[in-house]
């Protein structure tokens, strides 16, 4: 999983240093200007992430001086890895990433190795911690740290450690950090929790990433109707 983000990285770089590269040679006068370098010229103009690299690149809804700034980050992230090949992350930036499902799928596949389960018999499972980033100093010992994540239609208990009311003008929440980590299905409790789906972006639908369980002392049906949810990007 790990390296094919970096080959996607790569080739999304590429092809911005290719498209850039172009359009300021037709600039110049070195190059006819074509469609497609003028739909390149009018999206930078625009603050909007030119439509060539999106294809290639992940959803988002960010204008392009966000969307940037988030690529720098996830270049700091894979560039963390390759330097320390090898070593397990405490902490995974999964909104990070081009396929967090893969990462998913490669939770699963690790559990199912050392505890000898198939597969087909695993779930994703997720706990809320009370620590943030800055307070996690090693690993999941039985699965993967990730953060990242926002909640939306709810509000969170640090305390608790649940889902509880949004405050006035509260629209998101940032989520401490997650242990997502496989369960047999047999053995998924879904008794005082609320299944939330987590999208990439808020434009949900064609973005649904997987379902995490979270905490509710409230009857799960309030946040279904409030359509309550996480989100991987919400910007």
């Amino acid at each position: 999983h790990f390296w094919q983000e970096c080959q996607r990285m790569n080739s999304l770089v590429a092809e911005m240093v290719r498209s850039l590269s172009e359009l300021e040679l037709g600039f110049k006068g070195d190059l006819t200007m074509t469609d497609e370098m003028e739909r390149l010229m009018d999206a930078l103009y625009a603050d909007v992430v030119p439509e060539a690299w999106v294809q290639i690149s992940y959803p988002t809804q960010r204008p392009l001086g966000s969307w940037l700034a988030d690529l720098q980050r996830r270049i700091a992230q894979l560039q963390e890895w390759v330097s320390d090949s090898g070593a397990t992350p405490h902490i995974t930036w999964i909104s990070g990433f081009f396929n967090p499902n893969a990462f998913l799928t490669a939770v699963l596949q690790t559990s199912a190795r050392a505890s000898n389960v198939e597969l087909d018999k695993l779930v994703i499972s997720t706990e809320a911690l009370k620590r943030h980033e800055a307070d996690i100093e090693g690993p999941s010992r039985d699965g993967a740290f990730v953060g990242g994540l926002y909640l939306e239609g709810a509000g969170w208990d640090f305390q608790s450690i649940a889902l509880t009311e949004q405050k006035p003008k509260e629209t998101l929440s940032v989520m401490p950090v997650i242990n997502v980590r496989a369960v047999e299905a047999k053995d998924h409790d879904f008794i005082g929790v609320f299944a939330a789906p987590v999208y990439r972006t808020q434009q949900r639908a064609s973005t649904y990433v997987f379902t995490a369980t979270l905490r509710t002392k409230i009857d799960p049906a309030k946040w279904v109707l409030a359509g309550t949810c996480l989100l991987l990007d919400p910007h």
